[in-house]
């Protein structure tokens, strides 16, 4: 009786002795890049989540570059992943989008920012949405928004000029999503009995953090700020559709239009995951931009004097210093656009883009396994010294002369491909009106900072506070 418990218990031993060998080992149809599958089931997800608490390259990335090279293999949520800090692979993965690779990330993404999203559809549905977007968000409607932009940026700034000191991620956050919500949904913070801004604060505190579903977690907080904020958006998708307006004013109308027709391929539930995102997307994002770009010029006074002589410069040659920015102005700051640049190079604001391989990818001497996931690292391509010499240091000198209308081997701040985003001359007309309009007429002063955290990208756990005042001397 004792030998055969023995042999049951060897061949268990034997069982899980092999499917660990194979969990380390997975077959594949080539040479496998280097790296480590991790603990089965867990992988490397614990490494993958633990919080950057410098301004470089995330440790579990760095690390592995050092050991491995710069293209890796890894196991992240119970999922095979290739990592690729390799500027001609990233260049490859977006250029053969839809062919080689689509789009995909881990099943906890895709629970937070819903099924449906726009990031986790393809083909023609992706190219349908993109081109819904970009009725908002597209040149022409820019050109239209840019007094609103300015308008709303000068109130603001002119508020917090009286106040004591201002939190600027959060100031920011605040002016960008009243805005976009204006424009979205015609949602005014201020006459609104329900705060959505409030669900999306929950939302973003559990955005990068370990998957567990358990009351008390952040993963948990940040599921229900998502419930909160789509059954608010419901509520007012099915109050807009019950009083449907004559003339359409924002997006919400438009996207009731495309519901009605007949031949519509939208439903109810993509409409209401794209608005989720593009809330989160357009504020979340341009504020922490926008905060960093602030302290940047505070920390470097030959940038800020720069771009103050530029913005000077405008308001000058008008023949009314008192009138509002034109396009034609916007378009002229060359410095600004090297700021923004250099600041969106820094905050690295998406660490990651997920791909997924259609089918088996060969490249420099690997293999890419049909159906495996592929994480982009736009943070190694960014902070490369190969390309950026002093990788870390604000530099905006180093974008003289250089033109960008896209993704490049060695920028990708605002993604590649076909799904590069559509909301990057949004974020550059609100970066850059921004600047304009403080820097014309206001001095900062820093008061206390916190330490600097990049999870998903450089944040200030304890606020970056400044005193705003106006400046004395006026533009002759």
């Amino acid at each position: 009786m004792i030998s055969v418990g023995m042999c049951i218990g060897a061949f268990l031993v034997l069982i899980i002795i092999h499917w660990v060998y194979n969990w380390r080992n997975p077959r594949c149809n080539g040479k496998l890049p280097p790296g480590s599958m991790g603990w089965p089931l867990l992988g490397e997800t614990i490494q993958f989540f633990t919080p950057n608490t410098t301004s470089d390259i995330a440790p579990f990335v760095k690390e592995r570059m050092k050991r491995y090279g710069p293209i890796f293999r890894t196991s992240v949520v119970g999922r095979p992943v290739i990592v690729s800090t390799d500027p001609d692979l990233n260049y490859f993965i977006f250029q053969q989008e839809g062919q080689s690779f689509q789009s995909w990330y881990p099943d906890t993404f895709t629970e937070i920012f819903g099924r449906q999203n726009v990031g986790s559809l393809h083909g023609f549905m992706y190219k349908y949405l993109k081109n819904m977007v970009l009725n908002l968000f597209g040149s022409e409607s820019l050109k239209k928004m840019l007094p609103e932009v300015e308008e709303v940026a000068k109130n603001k700034l002119k508020r917090w000029s009286g106040q004591t000191s201002v939190e600027m991620k959060e100031a920011t956050a605040n002016m960008i999503f009243d805005l976009t919500a204006k424009k979205l949904i015609s949602y005014d913070s201020e006459t609104s009995s329900e705060n959505l801004r409030e669900s999306f604060v929950a939302f973003i505190q559990g955005l990068i953090s370990f998957p567990i579903d358990i009351p008390g977690t952040a993963y948990h907080k940040c599921l229900q700020g998502r419930k909160k904020a789509m059954k608010m958006l419901k509520t007012m998708l099915e109050e807009r559709r019950a009083k449907p307006r004559k003339e359409g004013t924002d997006f919400f109308d438009y996207v009731l239009e495309e519901l009605q027709k007949n031949d519509t391929i939208l439903t109810e539930a993509i409409a209401l995951d794209l608005m989720f995102v593009l809330l989160f997307a357009s504020f979340e994002t341009t504020s922490l931009a926008i905060t960093l770009a602030t302290k940047f010029l505070h920390d470097h006074p030959l940038a800020l004097k720069e771009l103050t002589e530029e913005h000077e410069a405008i308001i000058r040659s008008r023949e009314n210093p008192a009138s509002g920015l034109t396009w034609k102005e916007y378009k002229s700051m060359k410095f600004t656009f090297q700021v923004i640049n250099e600041t969106v190079r820094l905050a690295n604001i998406v660490p990651a883009i997920f791909r997924k391989a259609l089918r088996d990818i060969n490249f420099k001497g690997y293999t890419i396994p049909a159906g495996w996931a592929v994480m982009v690292c736009p943070p190694a391509v960014h902070l490369n010294p190969a390309k950026y010499q002093d990788p870390l240091d604000f530099n905006p000198w180093r974008w003289e002369g250089v033109e960008i209308h896209g993704a490049t081997r060695n920028f990708m701040a605002f993604g590649g491909g076909m799904r590069f985003c559509v909301g990057t001359d949004f974020t550059k007309v609100q970066m850059a009106v921004f600047l304009h309009s403080l820097v014309t007429k206001y001095r900062w002063q820093t008061i206390g900072g916190g330490n600097t955290v990049r999870t998903p990208g450089l944040q200030f756990p304890n606020g970056y506070h400044v005193r705003i005042s106006e400046k004395d001397e006026k533009i002759l």
